[in-house]
Formats: C-alpha cells, structure tokens, sequence
C-alpha cells in the first residue's frame, strides 16, 4: 500500500535529526554549546546540524572506531560512505543517518555543497595516513578540515539576511581566517595528546619532543594574525549572529592569550583550557556588546 504524501511527515523526521544533532553537540563541546545558545533558534539549529556531522567524521578518524576495534582499512570505508550518504543525501534532501539528514537539509536550505564538503572530508581522510605532514600539506588541511567548516557556518548566518557580493567576499575572509584560527590553536594545544598519542604533528619544522619558546611564539603570532583579520568582519555579520561569532572569537583570543603565558614546556605536557566562568563572562560580554541576543 502506497502512503499519500505528507509534508508533515519530512518536517518531523527533519526535527528528530536537529534534535540528535543538538544531542551530539552537547555531549562534545560545552564550549561550543555556550556560543551556539547565543544565536536565534533558526541558525542555531543550522550550526548544531553542521558540527554534528564534523564531529562524527572527526570520531572515525581521531576516537571511537578505533577504540571499536576499526583498522584503519575499516576506518577509510566508514569515512568513505559517510561521504557517499551526505553527497546523496545533500541531492536528494534526504538520508536514513540522522546526523547526515539534518546536515543536508541545511546545505540544501543555504546553497552550499560539494564545493566545502569534498575538501573537509579530504581532510579527514589525510588524518588516517601516518605519514609525517609536508610543509606543503598544511595549508590544504587546514582550508578542509576548518576553514570550509567556517564557510558553511558563515551560509547559514546569511540564509535569512543575504548580503551582496562585496559583503559577502569580506565576511567569506573573515570566516576562513576564523576557521583557520581555531584549528591552530587546537593544534597548539592538543600538541601532546597529537604527537604522543596520535603520532600526528601539524607543524612540520617543529620538534614536539623539543618545544621551545621561539617556536610557540611563531604559532600564536600566526594565530592572532588570523584573528585580527577575522575581528575586521565581525561588524558585517547579521546581528543576530554577531555575538555568538564574537564570543567564540573571544574564547580562543582567551586561549591564545593563556598559551603565550604558558611556558613551551607546559604546553607540551598539557592541554590548555579556559575556565567555565570566563566562558560564561566572555558571552555575556559579547551579547551586551555586539547587539546581539542578551538572553
């Protein structure tokens, strides 16, 4: 028996995917969750949907399979169909995966697509090669692995208020060099746990066995040059954006600020964090600065 259409039918299905999306989320970044709750509930649910599916793809590569007892053969076909099911799903504006269901729909809702997912899942492929990084690699998986995530964020802020050309190609900067930032400084602190756990090193030329202050102040230096540009088009983004943006900024602005205080040899023993009250003032004082939500 054939079932008559019902649009209503899609909706649910679509909210039970945000709603396992915002669920991956909350188990993965509080830090994160304090930014995104600073957006209105429609570009929330996008950014939830969009980070839902780089979290999972980031857990075949760096977690859970292989803790399950995945090789990394095992891992490459489980990242290579997941891909498969998004690109599917981003053309049919369905999947049976909820996660990649509500990613799609909002790909397809935002007009972005293969352009910014092949590269993020290159990236995340290039995270199960052993081979050491060439200086010649970095720049490509960082665009794929943060700055294409930036990207995406950056469609579904613009959704309900499109800007012009020239507006958009200063924000589309702004994005990429945020998303640039963030990947450094999580590569800056999480060097340990990369190099001794992971046998990752994301800064060819530099020994992580022997971490020195010159070399910690090249990275940060490079950093805040990201976030400085990033700063720039901070104005430009939809109001209701701008003060989730700016507190994410803030925090790892924070971070930077707490690396270069931190002595190379601290660094390489521990992950740097920001404290759960600074978080929490760092978004206050992006909601009453920035226009934005002042929940």
């Amino acid at each position: 028996m054939t079932r008559r259409h019902d649009p209503s039918l899609l909706e649910r299905y679509t909210d039970a995917a945000e709603a396992s999306s915002a669920t991956v989320i909350s188990h993965y970044s509080t830090s994160f969750g304090a930014a995104a709750r600073l957006l209105d509930p429609a570009a929330r649910r996008r950014i939830r949907s969009i980070y839902a599916l780089v979290r999972v793809a980031d857990e075949v590569v760096d977690g859970s399979a292989a803790e399950a007892g995945l090789d990394l053969d095992a891992q490459h076909e489980v990242l290579d169909a997941l891909e498969a099911d998004t690109e599917r799903a981003m053309e049919l504006g369905y999947s049976a995966n909820l996660v990649v269901h509500a990613f799609a729909r909002v790909a397809r809702d935002t007009g972005f697509g293969v352009e910014l997912t092949r590269p993020f899942f290159a990236s995340m492929r290039r995270d199960l090669d052993p081979a050491p990084f060439a200086a010649d690699e970095i720049g490509p998986y960082i665009h794929g692995s943060a700055e294409v995530v930036g990207l995406m964020c950056l469609a579904a802020f613009l959704a309900d208020e499109p800007a012009d050309a020239a507006r958009r190609t200063r924000l589309e900067r702004g994005a990429v060099h945020l998303g640039a930032a963030f990947q450094k400084i999580n590569f800056l602190r999480d060097l340990a746990v990369d190099w001794r756990t992971l046998g990752r090193n994301y800064f060819p030329g530099v020994d992580p066995d022997a971490f020195t202050e010159a070399d910690k102040t090249a990275i940060l230096d490079d950093i805040d040059h990201d976030l400085s540009i990033a700063r720039e088009s901070l104005p430009e983004l939809p109001r209701r954006a701008r003060s989730a943006v700016a507190a994410a900024h803030g925090l790892f602005a924070s971070l930077t600020a707490r690396c270069r205080a931190t002595p190379a040899t601290e660094i390489i023993a521990t992950r740097i964090r920001v404290p759960d009250g600074e978080k929490l003032a760092i978004a206050v004082r992006s909601a009453l600065t920035t226009g934005g939500n002042r929940r």
